[in-house]
């Protein structure tokens, strides 16, 4: 909640005037409570989660053959009837498990100072606080990960979601209560060590989603921005042969790069 009573007062306290996005930002928060800005996060869970995969859907349905050539692994087919129960699982565990978990977690975003209010922060924060996020979430998810394929975490958590042998983009956060718990912990642990402003927050986590929804669509496009804008990007095609290799996989833990793999020597490509 932003104390301030009107525009001018906002500009007193910023010592300039505010921009255009400041001014949205005043107008839309300045009478929120700053947990309810926080829930913010679970609705755009559900929203971009709902979103993000359809046009794999879309094109998996269809089964256009100039399309399916990009298709990871052609010979398996899903219909809409998989894709669906599998959305609807997830989002049980959305709402059982990752709601619940945004909730409790509210206290500790103001604690670490996850901030709502002005000024906003500006591109060059947002984009080297972003970098910064998916660098530590990328190393910490990596030896998460491949402690999940040891005998006992594969057995009793991360079975669940190799159910997918053949990855889809519903199926990115399917996985077992546990491992939403246990994954999530890198998630959060970039914000904790640089916190930002709530904005760069939302980004983050609505970023990471849409990444993971690539990296299980089963399809590898020539034409994904994200292959040539982000470096040592892992992609679809590398961690679709994680998900076929399954209980045996023993290569390719790391969530969007693959210099972890590559350095421990757990890289494997073919």
């Amino acid at each position: 909640m932003l104390e301030y009573l009107n525009l001018e007062a906002a500009e007193a306290a910023v010592g300039r005037k505010l921009t255009v996005w400041e001014e949205l930002w005043l107008n839309y928060s300045a009478k929120k409570h700053d947990f309810i800005l926080h829930f913010h996060n679970i609705l755009f869970l559900f929203l971009f989660y709902s979103l993000a995969p359809l046009p794999y859907m879309w094109i998996e349905l269809i089964q256009s053959k100039k399309i399916n050539k990009y298709k990871i692994q052609p010979k398996v087919q899903r219909t809409f009837s998989d894709m669906f129960k599998c959305y609807k699982d997830v989002m049980k565990t959305f709402i059982l498990v990752a709601g619940p978990l945004q909730i409790l977690s509210y206290p500790t975003t103001k604690w670490i100072g996850i901030r709502t209010s002005l000024p906003l922060p500006s591109k060059w924060e947002m984009f080297w606080q972003l970098c910064v996020y998916f660098i530590i979430e990328d190393y910490c998810h990596y030896w998460m990960h491949r402690w999940l394929h040891t005998k006992w975490g594969y057995e009793k958590i991360h079975h669940v979601h190799h159910e997918y042998t053949t990855p889809i983009g519903f199926a990115a956060p399917y996985a077992h209560w546990a491992e939403i718990f246990i994954l999530g912990i890198p998630s959060f642990l970039g914000p904790a060590l640089v916190p930002g402003h709530i904005i760069t927050y939302w980004l983050w986590f609505i970023l990471r989603q849409l990444e993971a929804v690539e990296t299980h669509s089963g399809y590898e496009f020539p034409w994904s921005l994200t292959k040539w804008v982000i470096p040592f990007y892992g992609g679809a095609k590398y961690h679709d042969y994680h998900h076929y290799v399954g209980s045996r996989s023993r290569s390719n833990f790391a969530s969007v790069f693959t210099y972890c793999d590559y350095i421990y020597g757990t890289d494997k490509r073919d």
